[in-house]
């Protein structure tokens, strides 16, 4: 009796795929690999469009720059004059400003991005997280120049007014930091512009934290939790290290933004090419100095503010080979752990 089935099964198995074979177009092998074939080359064809828009936005930013780069070389880094009355060019405020205002952005942005991720995904009610989910994202759908004007019209008096002053006699007589807090109250300054500029990049920190953080197996957070963790050592110690490099990725995003953005930064950072001397002087960035003077700008005036466009450039990719080259250590370490 069992024979029999198992005949009759086998029977019916090689009957059907017999059928299959019989159905499938006479042409259909030739088609597929072709059809292959030709998805493998149009992706391949993308990854490496990637490299080959990076090069040609390297070789005009060079190209464009030849003037500056012949007259001036590498001391074009360090100089900090910027005349063009008398064509003289120096990109040490450019840089200094883009650089203290990242930081100052990342220094307020990191925390309170995270502090949003761990209520989203641990804390907030089921009701709520969609709603306060979706406002966040919404905040990185405003444009730029709204951010900026918000920030000249009505953050700017405030700060003048209430925050500079009392920040001032907090911090100015305390050694050492009270240095990087003196200075009059104008409400604009490398400050104002981090601070503007850490409110425009919480979104993209806050919902890539948020999406990774979501991506953590349950079984790890609820074995902490059942071990009596809190929810601060279940987010520091199991899930912090379990996404790291997502939340780093969200960091750099965030970085990237801070450090190309143009109209926010000019409405509030004072437009100013001199060395700042604290973070609530006028200064410069390098996105603004360009917004500001490329349209009117020529000759050797036009060469340098192109040459600052291959610097920012420059920055970006040190800033990402950095964080990449970090990424690898710490996985190192943790293989010669393991």
């Amino acid at each position: 009796m069992s024979v029999s089935i198992t005949t009759t099964g086998t029977e019916t198995n090689r009957s059907a795929s017999q059928t299959m074979q019989n159905q499938l177009p006479p042409n259909s092998a030739p088609s597929n690999v072709f059809a292959d074939a030709l998805f493998k080359n149009v992706a391949r064809f993308f990854a490496f469009f990637v490299f080959m828009l990076l090069a040609a936005i390297m070789v005009s930013l060079v190209y464009g720059s030849q003037e500056t780069l012949f007259k001036y070389g590498a001391s074009f880094l360090w100089t900090n004059d910027w005349d063009p009355v008398n064509d003289i060019y120096g990109a040490v405020v450019p840089i200094i400003g883009t650089l203290i205002t990242a930081f100052v952005a990342l220094i307020i942005a990191v925390p309170v991005s995270f502090g949003i991720a761990m209520f989203l995904t641990e804390l907030a009610p089921t009701w709520l997280r969609r709603p306060l989910g979706t406002a966040v994202e919404l905040l990185a759908a405003i444009p730029s120049i709204i951010y900026g004007m918000w920030g000249l019209f009505v953050f700017v008096p405030i700060f003048q007014q209430y925050v500079q002053p009392t920040l001032i006699e907090v911090f100015g007589s305390i050694p050492f930091i009270g240095q990087f807090f003196q200075g009059a109250p104008f409400g604009i300054g490398l400050f104002t512009a981090g601070l503007v500029l850490s409110i425009m990049v919480i979104p993209y920190i806050a919902s890539v934290m948020r999406d990774v953080f979501e991506v953590v197996p349950p079984m790890l957070k609820e074995s902490a939790y059942g071990l009596g963790s809190t929810t601060w050592e279940v987010m520091w110690r199991v899930v912090l290290p379990y996404t790291k490099t997502g939340v780093i990725g969200g960091i750099m995003l965030g970085l990237g933004r801070a450090l190309g953005e143009t109209m926010a930064v000019t409405f509030v950072i004072g437009n100013s090419f001199r060395l700042p001397g604290s973070v609530f002087d006028p200064s410069n960035s390098i996105a603004s100095a360009i917004a500001n003077e490329f349209n009117e700008a020529a000759g050797l005036q036009k060469s340098s503010l192109i040459e600052l466009g291959l610097i920012l450039f420059l920055i970006t990719t040190v800033v990402l080979m950095a964080s990449r080259l970090m990424l690898l250590r710490m996985s190192a370490a943790e293989g010669k752990k393991s």
